[in-house]
């Protein structure tokens, strides 16, 4: 790329004031406000969210999400539901009329996750790309199921990642989980019957795995934000410099959460209007 993205790491946040924050940061870059950009984050809270189509309302087990004191949200990405929580998340927002910006979402999902499978290998992690094809059947777990060019260390999926295209801008963004309640996961998900929840809870650990429980070490979010920053710096040739939000810019991302992403007229129903 060998031009200057900013590069902002804001720490721990509510679900709508993650999601909030995306969509700003894609906002003000088709603007010309603020150039490309590498965001690192976390959450305050356990918090799910929903891919832009996915219907939550089938899905979704929403007194459990209650029980567990999860937060819920939906993404602008698509994509399955994605628990997140102990987890360093990432966001990348570029003009997609960039010349080392490739134009399907397959081939610049693969160019940008360089950065992602460097920091895997920073980490001592020898993680690499599943070449299988996505699948025909639908899951609602993100987790359970690699798609094409996502990364597996021996067979198991060990990040999920999305993105979407608006007003000329890329944003895609991903959880890099250190560790995964898997009790809590299934909870949160609607099952024909519980004997049904039991199987795909004790079948999980054969589809996916965590930093954590690849090493046999516990991870902190300092750890992943070094790895995972030299890994998109020297794999991608970013020149990151540092990007701080003003005042006004910050009041800007609050109001969006407030109208936007605690609204149950798009977290819950959005996906009935388009």
């Amino acid at each position: 790329m060998n031009e200057p993205w900013g590069f902002i790491d804001t720490g721990y946040h509510s679900a709508a004031v993650n999601m909030a924050l995306d969509e700003v940061l894609l906002n003000w870059h088709s603007e010309g406000k603020i150039p490309p950009t590498l965001r690192f984050y976390g959450w305050s809270k356990p918090s799910l969210s929903v891919g832009h189509f996915q219907n939550a309302e089938r899905a979704i087990d929403f007194p459990n999400v209650e029980k567990h004191s999860c937060e819920f949200v939906r993404r602008l990405t698509g994509g399955s539901a994605v628990l997140h929580d102990d987890e360093l998340t990432y966001s990348i927002v570029v003009s997609e009329n960039k010349d080392y910006i490739p134009k399907t979402i397959r081939s610049a999902y693969y160019m940008l996750s360089k950065g992602i499978l460097k920091g895997y290998k920073n980490l001592g992690i020898p993680a690499d790309y599943t070449i299988q094809e996505k699948s025909s059947t639908r899951t609602d777990v993100c987790f359970e199921q690699p798609a094409f060019y996502e990364m597996v260390v021996d067979g198991k999926k060990i990040c999920g990642n999305a993105q979407t295209r608006k007003q000329g801008v890329l944003l895609q963004h991903g959880s890099i989980p250190m560790s995964m309640n898997k009790d809590m996961l299934f909870d949160l998900f609607r099952f024909p019957t519980e004997k049904i929840r039991e199987k795909k809870r004790k079948a999980f650990s054969e589809k996916a795995i965590t930093i954590n429980e690849i090493t046999k070490k516990r991870h902190t979010y300092d750890d992943l934000r070094e790895a995972f920053r030299k890994g998109f710096q020297t794999e991608l040739h970013m020149d990151l410099v540092p990007l701080e939000l003003s005042d006004s810019q910050w009041e800007e991302v609050h109001e969006l959460a407030k109208t936007k992403y605690t609204q149950e007229e798009w977290n819950l129903y959005h996906q009935r209007s388009v």
